[in-house]
């Protein structure tokens, strides 16, 4: 293969990854826990957009419930996140015909 056009190819790919990253800034999955009692809310790049509480689960004397509740929420959306992202780096990688677990690796 040409070294010109491997590092053409490279160039085209790095822009690509560039645009999934910005891509998935856009990208939202929320969690629940407790019964909908908390909800949380993530973009794609696992930074946290918003929490909600209920006030029912909110007691001054059971703190650690809601530490709990929030805790769950945010690994449920972190696990959706993974999901969603996952999916869409799989659509990336056999538009590229690169490997999925390459481009994971790679954000």
């Amino acid at each position: 293969m040409n070294p010109l056009e491997l590092l053409k190819g490279l160039k085209n790919l790095q822009l690509t990854m560039g645009e999934a990253h910005e891509k998935m800034k856009t990208f939202r999955a929320s969690g629940t826990s407790g019964g909908d009692l908390v909800k949380v809310t993530i973009d794609g790049t696992m930074e946290v957009i918003s929490v909600h509480i209920d006030p029912v689960a909110v007691d001054s004397r059971d703190i650690k419930m809601l530490e709990e509740l929030i805790a769950a929420a945010s690994t449920d959306a972190a696990r959706k996140m993974k999901k969603t992202i996952q999916s869409e780096m799989s659509q990336l990688g056999s538009e590229l015909g690169i490997s999925p677990d390459f481009l994971l690796g790679s954000l």
